[in-house]
């Protein structure tokens, strides 16, 4: 009987054994990839939209900011977030707000490199030319 118990000490702690290795994991934090903010300007009028293009150096978060509209401020835009399709000169949207007003915000989520865009658009609301600024933050 000592001996059984011998031997299953022994297969326990070989399988202990054999079940660690000595490698080292690197499990320090990464660095997340630095972030650049682009300024778009412009105005749109009455059934009118305008996209502007920004390139991201690789997947991360990103946020579009609608930060003015003028001369009114709660004037409800559309406002979206796309990826670029050059060979059709086309925003794809995959975020849109249609009641977009000053300070509306839309943060997506970039899987790889590439061309994006943001897109301001008239929704029908619109009765004359509006000014405004958009702020882009990428990877």
């Amino acid at each position: 009987m000592q001996r059984a118990f011998s031997r299953a000490l022994m297969l326990a702690a070989a399988v202990v054994v054999a079940g660690c290795d000595n490698d080292v994991e690197d499990r320090s934090p990464t660095t997340p990839p630095p972030t650049a903010t682009e300024t778009f300007e412009g105005s749109i009028n009455t059934n009118g939209a305008m996209t502007h293009t920004f390139n991201v150096s690789v997947g991360g978060t990103l946020e579009a900011r609608l930060i003015s509209l003028t001369p009114d401020p709660g004037t409800a835009v559309g406002f979206a977030l796309g990826t670029w399709n050059a060979s059709s000169s086309l925003c794809q949207v995959t975020l849109t707000n249609d009641n977009a007003v000053q300070g509306a915000i839309l943060t997506g989520t970039a899987s790889r490199a590439g061309t994006l865009c943001t897109r301001i658009f008239d929704t029908g609301r619109l009765t004359g030319a509006v000014n405004y600024t958009i702020s882009v933050t990428h990877p």
